[in-house]
Order: structure tokens, then C-alpha cells, then sequence
């Protein structure tokens, strides 16, 4: 089953950003790797794609994997978590409609 991992950062996210991006993106990849990911990006603090130095106010992940309990473990265990990016983490489960 799929689940919406959604995630809101502290303040002054962008340069903890920085400093984590490669090793989150490794996770992603191992992901898309096993045809998991659906869709993955961040939430730009401004209506642009390219907020520059105002950054990012969260992301969103969209994966599959076994239970609830599962996706959260995995949440838990980014990157960004440890770099103190995220101020809070919402998982649920997620139901693909469409296309």
C-alpha cells in the first residue's frame, strides 16, 4: 500500500537542507530503485519552483511499503530527520486514485 509521508520543517531549514541533500536522495533513489516511490519533492516557501534563499517549508514522500508501521520506521530514519530539518512528520496511509 502507498503512504503520504508529510513533513514540515523548522524556521531556518534551508542550509540543514544543504548540508543532508545528498544522503536524502540516496534514500529516494533506493526507492524508485525497487519501483516504490510514486512521488517525492519539497514545498517551496514561496509560489515558485525556485524559492532561492527563502527555502522550503516541508516535503512529501508518496511510497510504497508493507504497513503504516513500516513507512513510519522509514520516516524516521531519513537524513533530514537527523539533521534536524523536520519539525514534524505526518504519516498516512495513502490511496492512489488517479491516473
Amino acid at each position: 500500500m502507498y503512504y503520504a509521508i508529510l513533513c514540515e520543517d523548522v524556521e531556518t531549514s534551508l542550509s540543514l537542507r544543504q548540508n543532508a541533500c545528498v544522503a536524502h536522495l540516496a534514500r529516494l533513489q533506493s526507492l524508485t530503485d525497487q519501483g516504490r516511490l510514486l512521488a517525492s519533492g519539497p514545498h517551496p516557501a514561496l509560489d515558485t519552483e525556485e524559492p532561492g534563499s527563502a527555502g522550503f517549508t516541508g516535503s512529501l514522500v508518496i511510497a510504497e511499503f508493507d504497513s503504516l508501521e513500516a513507512a513510519t520506521a522509514w520516516a524516521d530514519l531519513d537524513p533530514y530527520v537527523s539533521a534536524g530539518v523536520f519539525s514534524k512528520i505526518i504519516v498516512k496511509p495513502y490511496k492512489l486514485v488517479l491516473p
